[in-house]
């Protein structure tokens, strides 16, 4: 059921990206050490061009969380080692990189958007220490 909830939550993330996160948020700027017309001047294309490489973002969030919804509903003891192998991999490509990169620009949301790379590792460990 955790990695369930994992999968719901990055395709919600994925439908975000393409569809509401805006061009910058403030800590995007702030990491830029630029305000919005100052991006404004210096490129005036990449308003669109961010929104382009936010929904392949997104498509690929939203794609990696029906994986992991199809991963959770097929989790078998067959498989188990395997699938655990997997699901960590996922993890670590998925949410542990976005919660470092959180970190390494100093975002507003980094301990919020640490929770999921936690909940991903309580789900590997309740399913390593399951029988099924």
């Amino acid at each position: 059921m955790v990695f369930f909830g994992c999968g719901i939550w990055l395709i919600g993330l994925g439908i975000y990206f393409m569809f509401l996160r805006p061009s910058f948020l403030p800590e995007d700027l702030r990491y830029m050490g630029a305000t919005p017309s100052q991006m404004q001047s210096a490129s005036p294309r990449f308003d669109n061009w961010v929104q382009l490489i936010f929904t392949v973002m997104g498509g690929f969030m939203t794609g990696a969380g029906l994986l992991t919804v199809l991963a959770a509903r097929n989790l078998s003891r067959l498989h188990k080692k395997q699938t655990l192998i997997l699901l960590a991999l996922a993890g670590i490509m998925s949410v542990g990189t976005m919660s470092v990169t959180n970190f390494q620009i100093g975002s507003d949301f980094k301990w919020l958007l640490l929770l999921p790379s936690l909940l991903w590792a309580t789900g590997l460990a309740l399913v390593a220490a399951s029988d099924g």
